[in-house]
């Protein structure tokens, strides 16, 4: 009878055990977290699409694209406009050119406009890169969701009040905040919507860059 009721018990533990006890349980941390997977395409410069010698008015305009899940969505924008079928149609977007790209050095804070800064690390943003500019390790990193944030964990046994500094809700990087832990100090970054995000280290710190 005692061997029943210890097997009967053992049978029961894994449906109380936490489904993966590597990943915190629900309230240590802000979750879900995003998948964050890159992949290589080239960028949008510019698509053009040539209609026939019937078409005379545009009903509307349906894009197929794919989230950062892999997901494949549509979105459709309604237009109704009058159209000359002898020009072609173009999907566009604004791209930096060239020179302003090589303009962009990694070790300097030329056309990058500080956010916050403290004694021991100062942020600069600009479009879709943000230098950490520290000496402290980074520890860890990772991305969340709702909203969507980098979060950057630097070593460093201080005692400090909480700071954030709102950036621009126009721009790709809306608020960065720093907060102490024990043993550390957590930089989070709030943007403006979903996007990847690669970490490099560069001279004088790291260099954010998201897409």
């Amino acid at each position: 009878m005692v061997k029943k009721i210890v097997i009967s018990i053992l049978l029961c533990l894994p449906l109380f055990a936490r489904e993966n006890p590597f990943f915190p349980s629900q309230g240590e941390i802000d979750i879900p977290m995003s998948s964050n997977q890159v992949q290589d395409v080239p960028e949008l410069k510019r698509a053009t699409l040539k209609l026939p010698s019937s078409a005379r008015i545009i009903e509307s305009i349906t894009i197929k694209y794919k989230t950062l899940d892999g997901d494949i969505k549509e979105q459709t924008e309604v237009l109704q406009n009058s159209i000359d079928w002898h020009l072609p149609v173009f999907i566009s977007q604004n791209m930096q050119t060239e020179d302003k790209k090589k303009s962009f050095s990694k070790h300097s804070h030329k056309n990058f406009h500080k956010i916050l800064s403290l004694k021991y690390i100062s942020l600069y943003e600009n479009a879709k890169e943000m230098k950490v500019i520290t000496k402290d390790k980074l520890m860890r990193h990772f991305i969340m969701v709702e909203p969507h944030r980098i979060v950057m964990d630097f070593k460093r046994d201080i005692d400090i009040r909480s700071h954030k500094s709102d950036i621009n809700p126009n721009r790709r990087f809306i608020s960065a905040r720093i907060g102490n832990h024990t043993g550390y100090y957590r930089v989070v970054v709030e943007l403006d919507g979903e996007y990847v995000y690669k970490i490099s280290r560069i001279k004088d710190g790291y260099l954010v860059s998201i897409r």
